[in-house]
């Protein structure tokens, strides 16, 4: 996609649309389709971009609560090449403004033993009820790893999570893995040791959390390479383990409550007796083949130790081996539908109440272009920033008038006016555009001043006014 009024190139998408559907933008952060389009993103289900971000690697694009107000908050910094990243969390306000970036200032080792201003990982920045920030974090740690067929010096990752508190940057809460041998051996990992393997630069990956939920007495985490969810206690403890392998962990499975390599594990109407929980199945890794990428739901009893399958989220077109990354966005509890983000391939779908697909957006080739997670987000915002306004001489006597306000949501229309002066006063209307897309544009003839602006408006209320302009 190239615009006039603006530097960047983002992906174009398409959108296709086969049933009613639950309101909201699409959020997505790409990677692989060209450097100028790797920022968050935000379309509508035309296919248009309402907001392009800064120019850089990003996750978790969302819209969530904080202290009451909707903010957007997305993951941002350099991923390693080894499945994790370093980096801090963005937090905006509806006007775009950053009202605050939460670090992790740890003694941390990396891989290429470079200090870093932030540790955040990219996999979690979940903003919770209590204005706090849960995020993952990995340190490569030397330990002993003959017991599993290693070498006494070798190099793994420490799979860790914090809670921050958001307006403070305090550490609140803080847990290890490598703290808990004895609950979660590593003997246990699908994520097999391997010769090539083990080194500081390349360092074994046995757990991979890469989600991390608040729950009534502790946190649930999501630990890809067990196929399982951890429950934590707020001691520290493990204490059950619900695994999507039949006969592994604390609770029984049905049938259809396999999962294997997944992601994005949430939780919702936790009671003493049970809660809801849903996830992405990946099923598959680039180097295992299980089965079709799912997206489920399940009904879990904390008495009995039993887990019951409600939903089961098909791709019915293809079947999708989504290898790496993936979210399940419970849209409403009211109207039932689901966003699935399908990670490595480049796909957001939505799914209606009897798990139809009734929204499918494709941003790039599949398993060439990936967004982390992929979202759908009601949001209004007024950018702080003016409109664009960008003219080009036609002709003797006319003239094309390109203009876009990035990010804004709110106004439907635009009106050109024209002056004799560059401050803009005693201004001459012009015309009236009605909103359409992006960028819009107009070519206009005979105009009788030196300069022009146009005013974004809703109706007739002015939202936003751009920079008077020389023709």
């Amino acid at each position: 996609m190239t615009l006039d009024t603006a530097s960047f190139h983002p992906p174009q998408i398409s959108v296709t649309k086969s049933g009613p559907t639950d309101p909201g933008y699409i959020f997505v952060g790409p990677r692989g389709n060209q450097e100028q389009g790797v920022a968050p993103l935000i379309y509508d289900e035309e296919a248009n971009l309402i907001y392009q971000g800064p120019q850089e690697v990003t996750a978790n694009f969302m819209v969530q609560k904080l202290f009451n107000e909707d903010v957007i908050t997305f993951w941002a910094g350099n991923m390693m090449g080894l499945g994790f990243g370093y980096g801090a969390v963005h937090i905006l306000d509806n006007s775009y403004r950053e009202i605050y970036t939460v670090n992790l200032q740890q003694h941390f080792v990396a891989p290429d033993n470079q200090q870093r201003d932030s540790y955040i990982d990219l996999h979690e920045s979940r903003v919770t009820h209590r204005n706090t920030l849960l995020v993952t974090a990995y340190n490569v740690t030397q330990r002993d790893l003959t017991p599993i067929g290693g070498r006494p010096d070798d190099f793994m990752l420490d799979a860790m999570f914090f809670e921050i508190d958001i307006a403070t940057n305090e550490i609140v809460y803080s847990w290890s893995a490598l703290d808990h041998l004895d609950e979660i051996p590593l003997a246990d990992s699908k994520q097999y040791w391997a010769e090539d393997v083990g080194s500081q630069e390349t360092p074994w990956d046995a757990y991979h959390i890469n989600s991390v939920e608040l729950m009534d007495d502790g946190y649930i985490i999501s630990m890809r390479h067990y196929w399982s969810g951890y429950f934590v206690h707020n001691n520290g403890s493990v204490l059950w383990q619900l695994s999507g392998e039949k006969g592994a962990g604390n609770f029984e499975i049905d049938e259809n409550a396999e999962f294997s390599w997944q992601h994005d594990i949430r939780i919702y109407n936790e009671t003493e007796e049970s809660f809801a929980m849903t996830l992405f199945n990946n099923a598959n890794t680039p180097t295992d083949e299980v089965a079709a990428t799912t997206g489920l739901s399940f009904e879990v009893d904390k008495l009995h130790r039993t887990v019951k399958t409600l939903r089961v989220l098909n791709d019915t077109d293809s079947v999708i081996h989504s290898v790496s990354q993936g979210s399940y966005q419970l849209l409403s509890e009211k109207t039932s539908h689901v966003v699935l983000g399908y990670g490595s391939i480049a796909r957001v779908k939505e799914f209606d109440a009897n798990n139809n697909e009734v929204l499918t957006v494709t941003f790039g080739d599949d398993n060439a272009v990936a967004s982390y997670r992929g979202y759908k987000c009601q949001w209004k915002a007024t950018p702080f920033w003016n409109p664009a306004l960008v003219v080009q001489r036609t002709g003797p006597d006319s003239f094309r008038i390109h203009m876009s306000w990035n990010g804004a949501t709110e106004y439907d229309n635009w009106a050109i006016y024209s002056s004799q002066y560059s401050d803009g006063s005693a201004h001459k209307f012009e015309a009236i555009i009605q909103r359409n897309g992006f960028e819009a544009s107009i070519e206009l003839h005979g105009l009788p001043g030196g300069f022009v602006q146009v005013i974004a408006r809703k109706g007739d209320v002015p939202l936003g006014m751009s920079a008077v302009t020389q023709l």
